[in-house]
């Protein structure tokens, strides 16, 4: 057999090579998804900080029980209708009724004390007049028996005075002197039990005061014009009085006037000051925006999990009754605001290509050779701040960290967006950016120098695939049961 010649071998050869070249860098083509891209536009950005805190009344009293005893009776609202919740009282009205029939009764025996102690009084006083006649009469005694002494003792025992005359004038004048120190001692007794009877009626007299004011608290009246957000009593229920009174409504002074307390990490406390302005919406009415002022800072701050927090007061005006007390609400608190400035999706600066992707000749930035952090993959995984790509924190930081969730407050940083190369079209260039404010859902973008064009430029978001491939690489669940496909090849 023949040979062929050799330079027909050469030239299959190289057939053979350029047909395996060309089909490999076809399929590579082929293999490569669809880039779906957004433009970059104009647009208002918002940076801020969020939080979710709790409504809450702006004046609340709580009103208790200082006696303990037996509820009988409600009194009426505003209109007529017994007090319960969400009834309108007016101050000084009747809220509710404790049983006083033992404090009554203690009333009347404090009394009764009282005459008893005003009966002393009396008591003590004529005795008091009694010694003291009783003193005068010792000292006229006295009187007349120093004279005789007196006499006596200038005559002594002679034959004028005998001898037993002498000695009972002396006698008589000692008698009446222990006879006057007796009428002062009783004199001095009386005026003590003056005291103590007149004590006994201030003390009686302190008794009914205490009486009349148990009785008094007995009645539960409103301390001011309000509306009932708690009744925590029944009538036929029995409180008890102990070293804290015990509750028994919660009143709201105005419900037009409302707060929100909110919790604040430490992180995050720094861009909070008195007088910024938030907005908050409610569960309850989706859609709607409500605005608030930041009134006061606590400075108690909280620890739990070693995780540091300050309460934030707010108040927001609430004139048409919409908002609830205790309603749950989601605060944002404006750190930063621009308008008119260029804006992309946060996910176009944490897309990043694969190496097939690149076109030729250009250079990821992050790649390994480059020694640069991917700062929008470090950086950027939290929900609403970390879009930027200039590694600050995320969102989710401060949302795990005492319930707010920090948006981008940087000013400024880098990153990097993808646009399609000129000649393949799956195939990105990178373009690099300065980064501004996020909101969580838009970056500010600005050129790298005055005369680039960023407005309109079409960069890379994600990759769009088709249905069958994103059915094929779709995420099933392996403790799903699975069911047999139904006749004909046709898919449920």
């Amino acid at each position: 057999m023949k040979r062929p010649p050799r330079y027909f071998l050469i030239v299959l050869g190289i057939a053979i090579v350029a047909l395996v070249t060309w089909r490999v860098f076809r399929n590579k083509n082929v293999a490569l998804p669809d880039l779906q891209t957004v433009a970059v536009t104009r647009g208002d950005v918002f940076a801020s900080i969020s939080a979710t805190g709790t409504l809450q009344p702006e004046e609340v009293v709580d009103i208790g029980a200082q006696v303990t005893g037996q509820i009988l009776a409600f009194g009426n609202d505003t209109d007529g209708k017994s007090v319960d919740y969400s009834s309108q009282v007016e101050a000084g009205a009747l809220l509710a009724k404790i049983d006083d029939s033992l404090y009554a009764i203690n009333k009347k025996q404090t009394e009764a004390q009282l005459q008893q102690a005003q009966s002393s009084v009396l008591s003590a006083e004529a005795g008091l007049l009694q010694n003291k006649a009783k003193l005068a009469q010792a000292r006229a005694q006295l009187n007349q028996a120093q004279k005789d002494w007196e006499r006596a003792e200038k005559l002594g025992p002679s034959n004028s005075l005998s001898r037993s005359a002498f000695d009972t004038y002396q006698s008589a004048h000692e008698a009446a002197k222990a006879n006057v120190s007796a009428a002062e001692a009783a004199c001095e007794v009386s005026n003590a039990q003056i005291a103590t009877s007149k004590a006994a009626v201030m003390q009686a007299q302190a008794a009914i005061q205490l009486a009349d004011r148990n009785l008094g608290y007995c009645t539960i009246s409103s301390p001011v014009t309000g509306i009932v957000i708690d009744r925590r009593v029944d009538v036929g229920q029995t409180v008890v009085s102990n070293m804290s009174a015990s509750s028994l409504f919660l009143l709201a002074k105005d419900l037009k006037k409302m707060e929100v307390w909110v919790a604040v990490n430490e992180a995050d406390i720094g861009s909070i000051h008195n007088g910024q302005a938030i907005t908050f919406t409610v569960d309850t009415f989706p859609g709607q925006t409500f605005q608030g002022t930041v009134n006061k800072i606590r400075l108690n701050a909280t620890m739990s999990q070693n995780v540091v927090t300050y309460t934030v007061e707010i108040t927001t005006d609430n004139a048409d009754g919409k908002l609830l007390p205790y309603l749950t609400a989601n605060v944002k608190f404006e750190v930063d605001h621009k308008q008119d400035v260029l804006t992309v999706p946060n996910a176009t600066l944490r897309w990043r290509p694969s190496n097939n992707q690149l076109a030729p000749g250009a250079e990821n930035p992050f790649g390994p050779k480059s020694g640069k952090k991917d700062a929008a993959m470090d950086g950027s995984r939290g929900g609403s701040g970390g879009g930027s790509g200039d590694g600050s924190r995320g969102g989710s930081r401060g949302g795990s960290r005492g319930g707010a969730k920090s948006g981008d407050k940087k000013k400024s940083g880098s990153g990097v967006l993808w646009v399609r190369d000129s000649k393949q079209a799956n195939r990105v260039q990178p373009l690099k950016v300065r980064t501004g404010i996020t909101d969580g859902v838009v970056t500010e973008v600005m050129p790298l120098t005055d005369d680039a064009v960023l407005e309109g430029v079409a960069v890379v978001v994600a990759e769009q695939r088709n249905p069958d491939q994103a059915e094929a690489t779709a995420t099933t669940n392996p403790f799903a049961p699975k069911f047999p496909p139904r006749r004909g090849g046709s898919r449920p």
